[in-house]
């Protein structure tokens, strides 16, 4: 029953909000590619990739743990897809299910500091899918003029209705030819631009 209602609160608090799109239109990317985003971002950030890429052709790695479950289901409501696992559970599984998505030419979401943190820290997944499979990265962040935010580890932060809503989005860029912990490194950099 959560996953119903937390779409009808989400799609309505989304729909009353003022939008702002800033990235480089010439350099939107066309071609699958990785998105990620802050864990504490999340709320909205499925209808920003929807108004960025224009369609739904996306597969999120969401954890195995129990609230992976209802995140799941309110994936499958807003339309895109899911892959379980995590970097703490099921990582390899995570991988294997990403690359199998790819080839089929979806997108693949990440919250790289996800799903128990620290905050603003990145995981190895996100780096390694995008360089076996060497496609872009595309750094998302949602941030609200005010919003409700939770004491949890992400600081989680939910946009109050008739919000503004600024959706940021990086160029996309590549880590294939570089040592894992840059890779993450420019990824982390990449998503605090713009970060709350």
């Amino acid at each position: 029953m959560i996953p119903p209602v937390a779409y009808v609160i989400l799609y309505f608090i989304y729909f009353t909000c003022k939008k702002r799109y800033h990235f480089d239109k010439k350099k939107q990317v066309s071609d699958p590619a990785i998105f990620v985003l802050w864990h504490g971002e999340i709320a909205m950030l499925v209808f920003g990739y929807m108004d960025y890429r224009k369609s739904k052709n996306i597969d999120v790695i969401v954890s195995q743990h129990h609230d992976g479950e209802i995140a799941t289901r309110l994936l499958h409501l807003l339309g895109g897809g899911s892959i379980r696992g995590s970097s703490t559970r099921g990582g390899m599984q995570a991988i294997k299910g990403a690359f199998k998505s790819l080839n089929k030419n979806r997108d693949i979401g990440i919250t790289p500091d996800g799903p128990k943190g620290p905050r603003h820290s990145v995981a190895d997944g996100a780096a390694i899918i995008a360089q076996k499979k060497n496609i872009p990265i595309v750094a998302m962040n949602c941030i609200a003029s005010k919003a409700w935010r939770l004491t949890s580890w992400d600081r989680f932060s939910i946009p109050k209705p008739f919000a503004t809503l600024d959706y940021y989005y990086s160029d996309p860029f590549y880590v294939t030819n570089m040592s894992l912990e840059d890779a993450k490194k420019r990824i982390k950099e990449e998503l605090m631009r713009h970060a709350f």
